[in-house]
């Protein structure tokens, strides 16, 4: 399952995760974003109980955005004891976020 996050669940869901966190930071005009969510979406699913999937909408939580340092969508970082471990800019297939995924894990 995918968790939306916004401003208000940030902190929580993934600086304070006991396990790591994949964040997708996207937007609904982004034609790329919109490739990558089905495979965004298929991660949470295989990854479940060993990786939260969250998912972050660039144009309505901008401040996250901005204190992530996204300047280009899709944009997935992964997160570790609250930390940025690794930042996949662009679309990526599933196997590469996978392979991301399971370095840490």
């Amino acid at each position: 399952m995918e968790i939306n996050l916004d401003a208000s669940t940030y902190e929580g869901e993934v600086l304070k995760s006991d396990v790591p966190v994949l964040v997708d930071f996207w937007a609904d005009w982004c034609g790329p974003c919109k490739m990558v969510a089905p495979v965004i979406a298929q991660l949470a699913g295989e990854f479940a109980g060993k990786v939260k999937v969250c998912k972050v909408n660039v144009d309505s939580e901008s401040s996250l955005a901005a204190q992530n340092a996204i300047v280009s969508i899709p944009t997935v970082i992964l997160f570790v004891d609250g930390k940025p471990v690794k930042k996949l800019v662009g679309a990526h297939s599933l196997d590469d976020y996978a392979d991301v995924i399971e370095q840490f894990i």
